[in-house]
């Protein structure tokens, strides 16, 4: 692996870590602020897309540092491109037209699912 993988692979792993935990234990309230979006789906649903980002951050990391299964990595990383294009499509929909920081971030993961 290079440093340019675990460079851009670590910041999107925390970035993940982050937003994924937040979204699995915050309420509904207290993510409001951050995330409008949350008014418009069941908090279950929330919760579930924040467990999956926690996986997907670990899938990041865990398959190359253990070498086990290191094609994970790359899955993990199309998964958060899939996702952030999703999350983009709801940001639309919903009228919001800030989508930088997801496109950004589908920018980074196209690049570690390449670096991989």
């Amino acid at each position: 692996m290079t440093f340019a993988y675990w460079t851009v692979a670590g910041l999107l792993a925390l970035f993940y870590l982050y937003s994924g935990a937040v979204k699995t234990v915050w309420s509904r309230e207290r993510l409001r602020p951050m995330m409008a979006w949350v008014d418009s789906m069941p908090l279950p649903a929330v919760r579930a897309i924040g467990a999956v980002e926690v996986l997907g951050a670990l899938g990041l990391l865990l398959p190359p540092l253990t070498g086990i299964a290191p094609g994970l990595a790359v899955a993990a990383a199309l998964g958060f491109v899939l996702l952030q294009l999703a999350a983009t499509g709801v940001h639309l929909r919903m009228g919001d037209r800030q989508v930088a920081l997801n496109v950004v971030l589908v920018v980074a993961a196209g690049a570690v699912a390449w670096l991989a």
